[in-house]
């Protein structure tokens, strides 16, 4: 069984409504497990453009990192995320 990776890129609209996000998704992931490797931090571009915010999340297995996406409290946070960030996010099988 492989390890899988959850990248999101965050363009935060709204800081003040973000925190809600940010109380959820911080739930989901102990719910789930989830290690988390990167969350917000300096970034540097050293090609293109770097994204105002990165978060990445360590998983053991691709189904389990859907099953964080999916669960009801990151449908929460997905909820309250609306009109606070733009994002971007997608799983990565490790090695």
């Amino acid at each position: 069984m492989s390890s899988a990776y959850i990248i999101a890129n965050v363009t935060v609209t709204n800081p003040e409504q973000y925190e809600q996000y940010r109380e959820f998704s911080s739930r989901a992931m102990q719910e789930s497990g989830a290690q988390v490797l990167v969350r917000g931090g300096k970034t540097e571009a050293l090609e293109g453009e770097a994204p105002a915010r990165t978060v990445i999340l360590g998983f053991n297995s691709m189904e389990d990192a859907r099953a964080f996406y999916n669960s009801e409290t990151y449908m929460k946070a997905r909820k309250a995320r609306e009109g606070a960030a733009e994002m971007t996010m997608y799983i990565v099988e490790g090695v």
